[in-house]
């Protein structure tokens, strides 16, 4: 139940973090903006974790998680920006 629940939450979080930051460089479809979601949610859990800011459940799990996806996110643009 583990990975079915990271799956859905990161997708959750994808979604959010697309929203929140929008732009013609963000990802394209459910599976890729999933991804993003499940990484930027590791990203901010690991980071909560030792660098010991915030939780990593509940409320401030969910918020630190979407600061991470947006990370990933703004990450991804920069790497898939087209070369003028």
């Amino acid at each position: 139940m583990g990975i079915i629940w990271t799956i859905i939450i990161g997708a959750i979080v994808g979604a959010v973090a697309k929203f929140i930051m929008p732009g013609s460089n963000e990802p394209k479809g459910f599976v890729l903006t999933a991804i993003l979601g499940i990484v930027g949610a590791f990203l901010a859990s690991f980071i909560a974790e030792n660098v010991g800011i915030l939780g990593t459940s509940g409320l401030w799990g969910f918020i630190s998680s979407v600061i991470g996806a947006i990370i990933v996110l703004v990450v991804y643009g920069m790497v898939t920006k087209p070369k003028a």
